[in-house]
């Protein structure tokens, strides 16, 4: 993205909603693209460069699950469900299909504001200093470029899935609590949401295969959180010396 504010596809049949949304959106600067269904926003989607969609779960033709999905198959953007329902199974299923953010309706201005420059700022975030890949055993995460590998094969994960990773893996050997990664990776709203954690945790072993037998870098500490382990106990290797000696980006302890 350039200096430019970013686009912004907004799609929702409630046209009071719709209206909302990008009039909030416009007046602070964004380019916002809107679609009454799910059709239309993947056609608008595959004919424009857009740099976040905002996306209402119900919706006719295609709902937003399914629309998250085809552009999940296309781009790593970030997309933001919005529903009426606040329960936890369609908060999971949203993530499943590669959401990175669920707001609840109804919702205030300050709130969808802080969600799309939240989303945004981990879609653009600087990786760090670091200028040669990283291995944690059979793990591969190169910082630079934001970019992993496991057993040779590379991953494909999205801007959060990625941060989520890179800071697990940046505090090895170290537990760090659902608020220090949620404040962390989400943004310091975004505190009390475990459910977050759990689902992109789950993605992250599904897409690295890291539930299989040996391969589980990250461990559970139940009712804590989570730490990264590096394969059969290794601290994680680099041919820089500059990277091994970089302190963590941020530590449990700055929050507990």
């Amino acid at each position: 993205m350039d200096d430019a504010k970013p686009t912004i596809l907004v799609a929702d049949d409630e046209q009071a909603t719709l209206k909302y949304v990008a009039m909030n959106l416009t007046a602070r600067g964004y380019h916002v693209l809107t679609a009454s269904d799910g059709l239309e926003a993947m056609r608008i989607f595959r004919r424009t460069i857009v740099d976040l969609a905002m996306l209402d779960v119900m919706m006719p033709g295609m709902d937003g699950f399914e629309v998250c999905r085809q552009i999940r198959m296309l781009s790593s953007i970030p997309v933001i469900m919005l529903s009426a329902r606040g329960r936890e199974s369609d908060i999971v299923e949203a993530f499943d299909c590669g959401a990175d953010d669920y707001v609840t309706k109804p919702f205030g201005v300050k709130e969808l504001l802080a969600r799309v420059r939240s989303a945004i700022r981990r879609s653009t975030g600087k990786a760090g200093p670091e200028t040669e890949p990283v291995s944690y055993g059979d793990l591969v995460l190169d910082h630079g470029a934001r970019r992993v590998w496991h057993a040779g094969q590379e991953a494909t994960l999205t801007s959060t899935e990625y941060s989520l990773l890179s800071l697990l893996a940046r505090n090895s050997e170290r537990v760090l609590t659902h608020r220090f990664i949620l404040e962390s990776v989400w943004g310091g709203e975004y505190s009390t949401e475990k459910e977050y954690v759990r689902a992109y945790i789950y993605r992250l072993r599904s897409k690295l295969n890291l539930d299989s037998e040996g391969c589980d870098h990250i461990a559970s500490m139940p009712g804590v959180g989570y730490m990264f382990r590096a394969s059969t106990g290794d601290q994680a290797q680099t041919t820089d010396p500059a990277v091994r000696a970089q302190e963590p980006v941020r530590t449990a302890a700055d929050h507990d």
